[in-house]
This record gives structure tokens, sequence and C-alpha cells, in this order.
């Protein structure tokens, strides 16, 4: 797919994102003595987090660099899919509403940071993707493309 531009949702194809966030947030919560109430939507969830732990960003990277291994694993067919497209040269963006700091290690771990050349937002990705890009919300969408 030779200049191709492709939006991946990282929770739906490469990682699901949302236990180990939610496993952080019950771990922050107890340390800080605190019971949070965010919205599902991680980026609302962010502006709550500021408010009520300030610089928590860090502490997301830490908790979730420890214990990413046990949630994200490699996907050997998703992976190949990926490399098959970066090859053909397809532009990959991956999209979420987790911050940024999860998914950085999120796509580490997943064995999938060296194809992609942009993450954020899904409006983020297709706004730096230029002009039309395919958006890829489930593993057999990726491996289907050619």
């Amino acid at each position: 797919m030779p200049g191709v531009a492709i939006a991946v949702d990282l929770d739906g194809v490469l990682a699901d994102t949302r236990p180990l966030w939610h496993a952080w947030l019950e771990d922050a919560s107890r340390r800080a003595r605190v019971e949070f109430e965010v919205p599902e939507d991680r980026e609302a969830a962010a502006a709550v987090l500021d408010e009520a732990l300030g610089d928590w960003r860090p502490l997301l990277a830490r908790f979730a660099a420890d214990r990413a291994p046990v949630w994200i694993r490699p996907r050997a067919e998703t992976n190949s899919a990926l490399r098959r497209l970066s090859a053909g040269g397809a532009r990959i963006g991956v999209f979420s509403d987790a911050p940024r700091e999860l998914v950085e290690i999120a796509l580490a771990h997943a064995g999938a940071a060296r194809q992609v050349e942009v993450v954020g937002t899904l409006a983020d990705v297709q706004a730096a993707l230029g002009g039309e890009v395919v958006v890829v919300r489930l593993r057999k969408e990726l491996a289907g493309l050619r």
C-alpha cells in the first residue's frame, strides 16, 4: 500500500491498555488515599487526575513499565502485518484516548513501536498523516489490508 496512511486503534488492534489503566487507577487511589471519580474517557480522566494528583504522569509511566508484561504481549500476526505495510510504504499512526505515556509503553511491549510514525487521538493522527487515512479498529481489518 504505497503512500497509504493508516490510523490504528491501539486498544482494538495492538494492545488493550484498559486493564493496565484500571490497575494503575486502583493503585494510585490506594497510595494517595483518595477515591478517584474519573470518567471512562481517559482524555477527560486526565483533567480530573491533574487536579487530584498533580504530576501523575510519571507515576503512571513507572507503574505501566513495571506491569505491562502482565497485560501486553506481542502478537506475531499483527506485527507481521504492520511490518509488511510499513515496508510497502504505508505511513502508520496509532490513536487512543490513553495518556501518551501509557501508549508508548504499550507500543514497546506489543513490539509495534518501530512501525509507528505518529501517536495521538484519532484527530491528531489523521491531521499528522494528512489526506485520506484508513482507520483500522480491529485486528482482522489490519490483516486484510494489502
